[in-house]
């Protein structure tokens, strides 16, 4: 590991940029946000640590933040979902900080989350609450830079909203989890989806007539059962 990155495989790059560049294609709101941040650079000279999903569509993501001005650098929220020609791409071609491996363990996950808060972050992105939790029980002394942050999950939002009733978050996080098209988009399509799709490559099965029990119906299940 360097202070620049930790990746699986350098080499991989070039195969994360065709993926990259093929997911932005599917992300017209978000490439027209990216046009006007390269023109108004509303985030020039704020330095911004994410602690996300490492993938293409996060990889646009950073890429958005990176031409309205941002410094970025990212670690994974889940070692189960990196994908190493992303985070290879991103630190190769873009010369944006990963510090993410598929399948690293739990020590490495830590380390990687100190890297990324090495940075010294003004802004906060987080999906869990990994990050926000480490920057406030082990790294203090940064807590003076931050402006604010995010957190995109339930899980992330409970831990935090608990850490606010004990007085022991020291500075604001928007709940992007309540947003209502977090709900409508993300939860019902994009998770639903995605389920359907874990559960064939998990069990390599034929849907064509089968029954499926839902239990619950909250936006996740909404997507699933539709």
């Amino acid at each position: 590991m360097t202070d620049k990155c930790d990746v699986k495989d350098l080499d991989l790059a070039p195969k994360g940029r065709l993926r990259i560049e093929w997911a932005e294609q599917e992300m017209p709101v978000l490439r027209l946000i990216r046009q006007r941040f390269e023109k108004e650079k509303p985030l020039k000279g704020v330095r911004l640590s994410g602690c996300l999903h490492i993938t293409t569509e996060t990889a646009n993501l950073a890429l958005t933040l990176q031409a309205g001005g941002a410094d970025v650098v990212l670690c994974a929220s889940n070692p189960l979902s990196t994908q190493d020609d992303v985070a290879a791409c991103l630190v190769a071609q873009y010369e944006i900080p990963v510090f993410a491996i598929k399948g690293e363990d739990n020590e490495t996950y830590y380390r990687h989350i100190s890297a990324a808060l090495d940075h010294k972050p003004h802004l906060t992105m987080d999906d869990g609450a990994d990050l926000v939790s480490t920057l406030h029980k082990e790294r203090t002394e940064l807590i003076g830079n931050v402006i604010g942050g995010t957190e995109e999950t339930t899980t992330g939002v409970i831990r935090l909203r608990a850490m606010e009733k004990d007085g022991a978050l020291r500075y604001p996080i928007l709940a992007v989890n309540d947003a209502d098209t977090k709900h409508f988009f993300d939860n019902r399509y994009g998770t639903g989806q995605s389920t359907i799709d874990g559960i064939v490559r998990a069990t390599n099965v034929l849907l064509a007539g089968k029954t499926f029990v839902v239990g619950g119906y909250g936006w996740c299940s909404r997507g699933i059962a539709t």
